[in-house]
C-alpha cells in the first residue's frame, strides 16, 4: 500500500490537511503525518527522521509557512536536508506567507461559500485565521 507522508512544522497544518486529504487522494493511500514543535524542531529532526523511516512504498512532503525569511532560502535548506537523508525525491512547499492564509486567505469567501456570518469583517486581524481553523468542523 503507498504511504504518503507529511513532515509538517504545527499541528494546525496537520488540521487543515485532515480536512482536505479525504477530498483529494484515493482511499487505498496511507497518510502519516509527522508534526513537530515549530520550523526549528522540524529543520532539526528532519534528516533523521527521513533517514530512518522505514515503511516501503513511501512518498514525502514537507511543508513549512514561510514567514518572514526568503523562500528561496527555505526551500533550498530543506531540499538540502532530505537529500543528505537519501529521499532526495521528497517534495518540499513553502506555505507563504503562513499556512493559514494559505487555506483561508480571503474570509469573505468563506463566509459565503460556508455561510458563516462576521468572517469576512475579521479579515486582517491577527490570528484570525488560526482560530477559524480550529472552530470549523473537521471530517474524521
Amino acid at each position: 500500500m503507498k504511504c504518503l507522508v507529511f513532515f509538517l512544522e504545527e499541528l494546525s497544518a496537520r488540521r487543515m490537511l485532515e480536512g482536505v486529504l479525504p477530498r483529494l487522494i484515493p482511499s487505498d493511500i496511507n497518510v502519516h503525518y509527522v508534526v513537530f514543535q515549530g520550523k526549528s524542531d522540524l529543520e532539526k529532526q528532519l534528516e533523521r527522521k527521513l533517514r530512518f523511516w522505514l515503511l516501503p512504498d513511501s512518498i514525502f512532503v514537507v511543508l513549512r509557512d514561510q514567514d518572514a525569511a526568503d523562500c528561496h532560502v527555505i526551500k533550498r535548506r530543506l531540499v538540502e536536508l532530505c537529500q543528505q537523508a537519501g529521499k532526495s525525491e521528497a517534495l518540499v512547499r513553502i506555505a507563504c506567507h503562513e499556512l493559514e492564509s494559505f487555506y483561508l486567505g480571503d474570509l469573505a469567501a468563506v463566509e459565503r461559500g460556508l455561510g458563516i456570518r462576521g468572517l469576512a469583517a475579521k479579515q486582517g486581524q491577527a490570528g484570525t485565521e488560526l482560530r477559524i481553523n480550529l472552530a470549523l468542523p473537521l471530517k474524521n
